[in-house]
């Protein structure tokens, strides 16, 4: 049988998200996602192309098999660098890891950047916003940095993938404390609405 896909590239195709930052002061945002008509070759790779309604950026997202791309910005906290992320892995059981490590620079502080994927969970159900959805995929990312101890950098980050839908809920806590790298986030990502062709 083909492998359900966790992401659509139907142009026109839309997703809505809330965006609610819990980092005081705590404030709620939202944001939408839709396909357009182009790729984008980064890298040698071709990645589909989503524009965000905040300030119309574009997002570049690619499938190679069960493996699942993106190419987008490492956490403020850690820089915001762009690197190419394999942030899903379909094909593979529960418990399966998979590391990247990122060599960035931030307020001239080279930092080895390391992160770490899990499949926490498969097939399970997950209600977001009122909107239940089957055969979800759990990610648990850790996040560590060469030099800098567990207590100085925690992260407490989970992703939510179904199919068709891609993410239908992020939580990210982010802290990191660390000479003159002082940051704090606590987000949560959830999708409210959509509209997929």
């Amino acid at each position: 049988p083909t492998p359900e896909s966790y992401m659509n590239v139907n142009v026109g195709s839309k997703w809505n998200y809330e965006v609610i930052d819990n980092a005081p002061p705590p404030s709620t945002s939202l944001y939408s996602l839709t396909s357009t008509n182009r790729d984008s070759t980064i890298n040698g790779n071709q990645f589909h192309v989503y524009t965000n309604s905040t300030n119309g950026i574009s997002e570049y997202y690619r499938i190679s098999g069960t493996d699942y791309y993106t190419y987008r910005s490492l956490p403020a906290a850690l820089g915001g660098t762009k690197v190419e992320n394999l942030y899903l892995k379909t094909g593979v059981a529960v418990g399966t890891t998979w590391n990247q490590l990122y060599n960035v620079t931030y307020n001239s502080f080279p930092l080895a950047v390391t992160v770490t994927h899990k499949i926490e969970e498969k097939g399970i159900s997950r209600t977001v916003n009122g909107t239940a959805y089957n055969n979800v995929i759990h990610i648990k990312t850790n996040i560590t940095v060469a030099g800098i101890s567990a207590s100085e950098l925690t992260t407490d980050i989970h992703y939510y993938y179904a199919p068709n839908y891609g993410m239908i809920e992020n939580s990210s806590k982010i802290n990191i404390n660390y000479f003159t790298i002082v940051s704090s986030s606590d987000v949560l990502t959830k999708l409210v609405s959509s509209s997929l062709l």
